[in-house]
């Protein structure tokens, strides 16, 4: 799972005025999350705000929704790599992920209100479901195994023991948790392996 964060190659990710629209968006939707409700942005005001024209942001997201969820795997992504975290393996893998999630979920506290507020599943699942899929094709599985649903399996599970743990006063550390998580967790992948 070491490539999960790592995007292949392509002319798409490596040009560096693709790379730079696409920041300017997400800064844009940060700023404009910052002043109204998500529901109340439109295209036009993300393109505007980021100086750049409705066009250009069709060619790198279909909607405002794209935008969001790759907003959010961006984030994911860099609190990865703040952390350092280590994909050598698949346990390590699975532990970094849960970690990652719920530093994700205590580091949205810094956010703008608006979200704080969203249904972050909708954007934070699609990414790990993402991850555990990149893993899935590296290895085994019983036949009949359906990886899209082992996937959003794990992915929710995570995600669901993350979000308690965050809404949970006195929380134990981050740590821990997803020690814990890594506990739960594991077995649905253990089942399914070859």
């Amino acid at each position: 799972m070491a490539d999960v964060f790592q995007p292949v190659n392509t002319a798409e990710n490596t040009d560096p005025r693709v790379r730079r629209s696409r920041q300017m968006l997400m800064e844009s939707l940060l700023r404009l999350l910052g002043r109204k409700e998500f529901d109340d942005i439109s295209i036009q005001e993300i393109a505007d705000e980021a100086t750049l024209n409705r066009a250009t942001f069709y060619l790198h997201y279909p909607d405002k929704n794209a935008l969001l969820q790759a907003m959010t795997a961006a984030r994911f992504r860099n609190l990865i790599a703040r952390r350092g975290l280590s994909f050598s393996d698949c346990d390590g893998a699975l532990r970094a992920i849960a970690l990652g999630v719920c530093d994700y979920l205590a580091e949205t506290t810094g956010c703008p209100s608006q979200l704080v507020k969203m249904p972050l599943e909708g954007s934070i699942i699609p990414v790990v479901e993402g991850m555990f899929l990149e893993g899935a094709a590296h290895h085994a599985m019983l036949p009949g195994t359906d990886p899209k649903l082992l996937a959003t399996t794990a992915a929710w599970a995570i995600f669901g023991a993350a979000r308690r743990w965050y809404q949970t006063p006195d929380r134990i550390p981050a740590e821990e948790m997803a020690a814990k998580i890594e506990a739960m967790v594991k077995p649905i992948f253990l089942t399914v392996s070859v």
